[in-house]
């Protein structure tokens, strides 16, 4: 999507804390009060070569491996346009590391001072991007050609930042625009969500040290809207949430405007027609990025572009997973903002992250469910919904 860049008011940014069903305070030890203000960082996402619009971010577990450029807690972000500006020709996955200096805001083609972490030749980022506990980082890519649309891919880089293998198949992964994975370590899953065929895909992998080799690629749902876009350049199935103790697949699918649940996910060799529908709402306006909270709800990012809502801008949405609207806050002052969303369900000190595509920023949040029993100094304290 192309976007102008803007700033973004720190009201906003606190607001979405209330979005999670959490609160705004943090514990402390000689006070069951804690501090009035909440704990977030607000980054750039531009690097040193100018990318723009970004659209994956996830961030490290504090189990992932040491050796090389990704410390627990860091943030990854992947970019989707170029300094240009143009749609399908970004390169460039960013790392910020919340607890250390942030990337000041600055505009299209300057450079910034985010960290870039890998640089891909091929063009066009998404939102598929991930991270396998074995230490790779993946990450998918929809490019923009002089004719259209291209192949798109899956690539596997370790954690120097090095490119290990690159995925393709024009069935299973013929246009990668999110992705879940379910890591069991040597044997993991991937879910992907293919935009332009309207399908969801299941990989799954074999995972080894030196690198990652496919065993098994399923279509596992179809029938998703799915539709070019002079503005959004693509609509079609988007966010993926994966209930492993269920073996359900949320999909978030940003044409038809709902959220649908895939049964048996995770073992299923035919495809489902979309799955069941699980909520179909007013407060969605073009679902995108989705991820299951600690708290066990769905949250996702309204795109808006479609059911669009002046009124209601660039909203991140909870809501139980039987479909029941739980609350909305939104991450910027204009519409199609938000976009990339990502969760840690038992990690510290920073655990919910959510890009801004209008402003080229990220920010990182620490919260806390009422649902988790751990605690510590940058904890927020639990409040009712």
């Amino acid at each position: 999507m192309q976007r102008k860049t803007r700033l973004v008011s720190i009201a906003l940014r606190a607001s979405l804390l209330a979005c999670c069903g959490f609160a705004a305070a943090a514990a402390r030890a000689d006070d069951d009060q804690g501090p009035f203000l909440p704990r977030f960082v607000v980054s750039s996402t531009i690097p040193a070569n100018g990318d723009l619009n970004p659209y994956g971010v996830v961030i490290a577990p504090k189990d992932f491996p040491a050796g090389g450029k990704i410390a627990p807690g860091d943030v990854l972000v992947s970019n989707f346009n170029n300094s240009s500006n143009a749609q399908g020709t970004g390169v460039t996955i960013i790392k910020l590391t919340p607890t250390g200096p942030v990337a000041p805001s600055v505009s299209p083609g300057q450079s910034g001072s985010a960290t870039t972490f890998f640089t891909s030749k091929l063009i066009g980022l998404t939102t598929a991007l991930g991270l396998l506990k074995v230490g790779f980082v993946v990450v998918g890519n929809l490019p923009a050609t002089n004719s259209g649309i291209g192949q798109g891919s899956l690539q596997v880089i370790d954690r120097k930042g090095n490119l290990v293998t690159t995925l393709t198949d024009a069935t299973f992964l013929g246009s990668p625009w999110d992705l879940t994975i379910n890591d069991g370590g040597a044997h993991t899953q991937v879910f992907v969500s293919n935009v332009l065929q309207g399908t969801v895909a299941r990989i799954d992998l074999a995972v080894g040290p030196g690198g990652v080799s496919v065993k098994t690629e399923n279509e596992i749902a179809k029938g998703y809207g799915h539709k070019t876009d002079p503005v959004a350049f693509v609509l079609g199935p988007t966010g993926l949430a994966y209930d492993k103790d269920a073996d359900v697949l949320y999909v978030a699918s940003t044409l038809d405007n709902a959220i649908y649940a895939v049964p048996a996910a995770g073992t299923r060799t035919t495809p489902v027609d979309k799955g069941k529908l699980v909520f179909a709402d007013p407060h969605l306006r073009g679902p995108l990025a989705l991820a299951l909270a600690p708290n066990d709800d769905l949250i996702t990012a309204n795109g808006d572009a479609v059911n669009p809502d002046p009124g209601h801008p660039s909203e991140i949405v909870e809501f139980t997973k039987d479909g029941k609207f739980i609350r909305e806050s939104n991450i910027d002052a204009g519409q199609g903002g938000a976009f990339g969303i990502a969760v840690l369900r038992h990690s510290r000190p920073f655990n919910f992250a959510a890009v801004d595509d209008n402003a080229n920023n990220v920010t990182v949040f620490a919260v806390r469910s009422h649902f988790e029993g751990d605690s510590d100094e940058t904890a927020a304290a639990p409040t009712t919904k």
